[in-house]
């Protein structure tokens, strides 16, 4: 069931959203090269309970196997839920960032992608078209119009530069929970729901340099690409007004 959104729910999204942006602007000079995974995460963990929020994510999941870190930092061929640990950034790396923060009951959610150091041309490619991928379909969102639009403008631009499109893993509602309906897939397939006024979304491409196939890792919640190629991630919290969208994640690129 799609959970709509009052004007004073999506203004406590919208904090909890702002404050999540503002964690980023400072988190995203610090990685380079030399940093551990695991100094990212308790950072964030830091700076958000100093900011009088919880992670989102940490502890999210199945009871057996929860999520145990306050962010994903997924790294090169790892394309969502990396799990922080002792592994260091390598110069040339893409640093896939994933977190969401609890403010007072709202729920925000947004991804990045840094390059540490100086990242190869086809690197840097990736990571902008996925960027552009994200801004595609965050275009194709209006009121009265059908949800797999924005999965029709994120997968036509992925094909310009003969990308592959992540299609196990996709965006979805947000905003009173961390996981929501819809289901905001990144192609064209499954539900078509009618966007509405009220409706909070995630959207986020996972653009792949090569296939589009994933894996799971043995702990459950790694995704690695197929052929061990590059990935890239971005992400937006979205709200849907009557006349226009907000995004209410600020830019970070």
């Amino acid at each position: 069931m799609i959970r709509l959104k009052n004007d004073k729910q999506i203004d406590g999204i919208r904090r909890s959203c702002k404050l999540l942006s503002a964690m980023y602007r400072e988190l995203i000079p610090m990685v380079k090269p030399g940093l551990q995974t695991i100094e990212i995460d308790r950072w964030v963990y830091d700076w958000i309970k100093k900011a009088g929020g919880k992670p989102a994510f940490l502890g999210y999941g199945p009871r057996k196997n929860p999520y145990p870190a306050s962010i994903c930092v997924s790294i090169n061929n790892e394309v969502i839920h990396g799990i922080p640990g002792k592994r260091k950034i390598r110069e040339g790396d893409l640093v896939s960032l994933d977190c969401g923060i609890d403010l007072d009951g709202f729920i925000s959610d947004q991804a990045v992608t840094v390059e540490a150091g100086k990242a190869a041309p086809e690197l840097r490619a990736l990571n902008k078209a996925t960027a552009e991928c994200l801004y595609k379909g965050i275009a194709a969102v209006k009121a009265g119009d059908r949800l797999l639009q924005i999965a029709r403008a994120v997968s036509a631009h992925a094909k310009l530069g003969n990308y592959g499109v992540v299609r196990q893993f996709c965006g979805h509602g947000v905003g009173l929970e961390l996981h929501e309906d819809p289901q905001v897939p990144n192609y064209p397939h499954g539900s078509n729901p009618r966007m509405v006024k009220g409706m909070v979304i995630a959207i986020e491409p996972m653009i792949n340099l090569g296939t589009g196939d994933v894996e799971i890792l043995e702990d459950g919640w790694t995704v690695v690409t197929g052929d061990d190629k590059p990935s890239a991630h971005w992400e937006h919290t979205v709200a849907i007004f009557e006349d226009h969208s907000e995004i209410l994640t600020d830019p970070l690129d």
